[in-house]
């Protein structure tokens, strides 16, 4: 929740620059992707570097949900005030931010059934399918961040290759099994 606080800080301390509702929604959508990305981190540092951080993972993937959903939200409610024509524009002009919402959309099923009770409800393997939902969404969010940069940034292909790394890691595990 600190960089949330910084965040708000930095909006009442004029921190943010000319356009502070743009700054929120790229400061957000950030720290939802990093979120995600070390969710995913954690078993690899577990498997590779004996790390057990696993307790941290639902916090961390509930957290970059969060995020999105603010992320999302202040798009949709400060940056195009709920002008639905404007977001209809956007939805088609930029494809980017089709990619995005796909990805937001499926992180709600993990979101919904990160509870213990959900565990149980759906089984085990049902569960575990779902919340392979995440690595649709981190992929996707690697691309919505590259497609949305009018020129591509070292930071922005830092975060796709890392999400492909990760990603790509984690599948590998599966075909294995």
């Amino acid at each position: 929740m600190v960089p949330g606080g910084l965040l708000v800080w930095s909006l009442f301390t004029g921190g943010l620059g000319v356009d502070p509702v743009k700054a929120i929604e790229h400061r957000l959508g950030t720290l939802a992707l990093q979120f995600l990305l070390a969710s995913l981190t954690i078993t690899p540092l577990l498997r590779y570097a004996r790390i057990n951080l696993i307790k941290f993972r639902k916090v961390l993937g509930l957290l970059g949900f969060g995020y999105l959903t603010l992320h999302f939200l202040v798009w949709l409610l400060l940056d195009l005030q709920l002008r639905w024509g404007e977001i209809g524009t956007d939805l088609t002009k930029r494809p980017y931010i089709v990619v995005g919402f796909i990805g937001f959309l499926a992180l709600i099923p993990l979101a919904a059934t990160s509870y213990q009770a959900a565990v149980r409800w759906l089984g085990t393997q049902t569960w575990q399918r779902v919340h392979r939902l995440v690595y649709l969404s981190v992929i996707l969010g690697g691309v919505h961040f590259v497609m949305q940069e009018r020129v591509w940034t070292t930071e922005s292909l830092t975060y796709l290759a890392l999400a492909v790394v990760l990603v790509g890691t984690r599948l590998l595990w599966i075909r294995r099994w």
